[in-house]
């Protein structure tokens, strides 16, 4: 079975073929990938008036455990979410009664971002469709295969820089 990245390569194959152009049968086709997933997610994320980014946020404070709070640089460093989109995120979130930031006793320049009732209810209720979501884009692996993947990922990512150093 054939896809898009099997007609690339082929094409540059004939037209270049002094280039090893493997790394394109990889790189190529987790471009493709992350188009089609972020197209399936948001569809559910705007079933929950959300986008991928809000609930990024709100999940990063949900899973944070009681009482569901961290400053704006926790947030950062624990979520997917850039440090320019943490502010304007956090302003939308806020102005829906999702989040509230507050000072921190101990540093008038710290402030502290908590989440609601309603945006643990909001996380809550997305939550779920959103693992449904996800199983559906894996359905195609098998458990051996998924777990291939989840090897191949993960070391792709600290060979690039981006391990857990906070464990």
């Amino acid at each position: 079975m054939a896809d898009h990245v099997d007609r690339v390569v082929r094409q540059w194959g004939a037209e270049r073929p002094d280039l090893d152009v493997s790394p394109m049968e990889v790189l190529g086709r987790l471009k493709r990938l992350s188009r089609l997933v972020d197209t399936e997610l948001k569809r559910n994320f705007a079933e929950h008036d959300l986008d991928a980014a809000s609930f990024d946020v709100l999940a990063t404070l949900r899973r944070s455990g009681p009482p569901y709070l961290l400053t704006p640089t926790g947030l950062m460093q624990s979520s997917m979410v850039t440090s320019g989109a943490i502010s304007q995120r956090l302003d939308r979130l806020e102005a829906r009664g999702l989040v509230t930031r507050t000072p921190s006793g101990t540093d008038g320049r710290s402030r502290y971002v908590a989440l609601t009732p309603e945006g643990h209810a909001l996380v809550d209720q997305a939550l779920p469709t959103h693992l449904a979501v996800e199983r559906h884009i894996l359905s195609g692996l098998d458990a051996p295969q998924t777990e291939a993947l989840v090897a191949a990922l993960r070391t792709m990512l600290t060979t690039l820089g981006d391990d857990d150093a906070a464990g």
